[in-house]
Formats: structure tokens, sequence, C-alpha cells
């Protein structure tokens, strides 16, 4: 009886891990519509999920990184570049907007290529070394702007980003992170490439005696990682219309937030795109709430930061029950 109880208790923990940020996110939107109605507003809700956009996108690449028990601290460079180098391309001709957008995808892909590269068999630290990769970009990106806004975007291309569709509720921006997310999910749980990403992540070193390409999907997930940072740059650029300086600067810090709020740890082999989408919401609904009392930036920092903290031990609670229910 003792056996059948801790087998079904053992049953419900994961389901509990990966369910706590929707349960986080609906009481949130509970209390969030209690203090202002306009949580409960579809517009108001829509143009949030406008503002999160960018860092939605580029949450998406960094949590298949971060299953691999990895990190990316250069995405916010890549979002940078990005926008800069879309604009910079564009050069205002709308002749020059495709293939701005095909160079500046390119572009994210093969900063992320050489990350996968030097951390996959270079062996080096994916946290120095994405470190120092985002310190070069943001380097380059000041030399190439000097220090201000450069290039003009294509005509109509901010105005149709930032259109909307389905009676004038839905903005295309919005279309485009859930296609984002459609597409992460699609590479996790319908690719061979997203089950290595899982099965490495858990235990590398079983990943790699039972003959799976550890190097190879690691170098994948950085080219992921790059390429959706550049579409986040890309994102920021329609939202915003101008390229700024360093338009993505601090931007992983927030990506992070998402995903390890979502449920994907550093620990590897859990959580998923699915919970990464749920944490960009909760993340922004709790700063817009803080934003809505007035509180000030120092402290929405500070929250930000217990939002970590405090997700990250969550997650690391709920995982050590589980294996510790395991062993009984």
């Amino acid at each position: 009886m003792n056996a059948a109880t801790a087998t079904f208790s053992l049953s419900r923990i994961p389901s509990l891990d990966k369910a706590a940020v929707w349960i986080v996110l609906a009481l949130l939107l509970v209390v969030a519509g209690l203090a202002s109605d306009a949580f409960f507003n579809v517009k108001y809700l829509a143009n949030l999920l406008r503002q999160a956009t960018p860092i939605g996108i580029v949450a998406v690449g960094v949590t298949f990184v971060m299953l691999l028990r990895g990190v990316d601290l250069s995405v916010g460079a890549i979002v940078s570049m990005s926008a800069v180098a879309c604009a910079l391309i564009m050069n205002g001709k709308p002749e020059n907007l495709v293939p701005a957008l095909l160079a500046t995808v390119a572009l994210g892909a093969v900063i992320g290529l050489v990350n996968g590269l030097l951390i996959a068999y270079g062996r080096v630290s994916s946290f120095i070394l994405t470190l120092g990769s985002s310190i070069a970009i943001y380097g380059l990106v000041q030399m190439s702007t000097g220090g201000t806004a450069r290039g003009v975007v294509s005509p109509g291309f901010r105005e149709v980003m930032n259109s909307r569709v389905l009676d004038n509720m839905l903005p295309v921006l919005v279309i485009c992170l859930a296609a984002a997310v459609a597409v992460g999910l699609f590479l996790q749980s319908r690719t061979r490439f997203g089950r290595h990403v899982y099965l490495i992540g858990a235990s590398p070193e079983a990943a790699r005696l039972a003959g799976l390409p550890v190097l190879r999907v690691t170098v994948a997930a950085y080219v992921v990682s790059g390429l959706f940072a550049a579409l986040g740059g890309i994102a920021l650029l329609a939202r915003t219309g101008v390229s700024g300086t360093n338009p993505g600067e601090g931007m992983e810090f927030d990506v992070l937030a998402a995903v390890v709020l979502g449920g994907t740890t550093f620990a590897g082999g859990r959580g998923g795109v699915g919970g990464t989408f749920a944490g960009v919401l909760v993340l922004f609904i709790a700063l817009n709430l803080a934003n809505v009392a007035g509180l000030p930036f120092a402290t929405q920092l500070a929250i930000k930061g217990f939002i970590i903290i405090a997700a990250s031990a969550a997650h690391s609670w709920l995982g050590r029950r589980g294996s510790g229910r395991t062993e009984t």
C-alpha cells in the first residue's frame, strides 16, 4: 500500500513541476485583474504580448541551450547587432527588405555556430565564452554605429509588423511570437534533434556512451539560439522602427529569467518551450503590475532578480522531491 502511494505521488511530481508556471500565471492574472481592470481587457493583454515578442522569441532559442545544461549570454548582443545590421542593409529601400531579413538571420546563425563550435569542440565554458562573445559584439556594434542610431527601415516594414488583424484585436508581432513558439515546440517534440537535446541534457555522459552525437547537437543548439536571437532583433526593430545603438543590451537577463521561470533550469534535461512561453507571460505581467503600482525602475530590477531566485529554488525543490521519491 505504501509503495503504491509512493508511486502515485511520484507520478504527480513531474506534472506539478510542469504545471507550476501555468498555475502561477493564472493566479498572477487574477491578482493583476483585481489591481487594475486593464488586465481583463483583451486589447491590453494583446499589447502586453506585443511588448514581450522580442524577448519571447529569443527565449525560445535559449531554451534549447539550457536544456543541454548550457547558457547563452550573447543573445542580447546578437539582438543589438541584428537590429542594427538589418536597418543598415534595408537603408530605407523596399527592394532591400528580403535580403536584409535573410542576411540578419544568417548573421545570428553564424554567431551561434561559432559559439557552439568553440564550446563543443574547444571545451570552453559556455558562460565564459558567451560572455566574451557578448562583450565583443557590443563593442563591434558601438564601433559600427558611432554611438548613434544608424540605418533606415524599408518603407512599410514597421507599419505592417505593427498592424493588427481580427477586427484590430491581434497584433501581427504577436502572431510572429506564436509562430516562433510553434516552431520551438515542433523542434522540441517532433524532431530527432529535440529528443537528443533532452537525453543529452539529462545525462551527458550516458548519452556519449550510448553513441549520441553530443558535440553536433551542442553546436546545433547554439545555432538555434543565435538564429532566434536574430529573429528577436528583427522583431525589436519592427516594434521600435529604429535600430538604436545597443537596443538589446541587458535583454539576456530578461530571457534567462523567463526560461528559468518556465521550468528549464541549468540542471538540464527538464523544461521546454511551452513553459518558457508561460514564463515570459509571468515575467511581463509581474513587471507591468509593478509599473502600474508606480514602483521605481530599481525596484523592478530587484523584483526581476527575486523572481529568478525563487523560480530556480522552486524547480530545484520539485526536482529533488521527484528524484527522492524515485529512490523510495
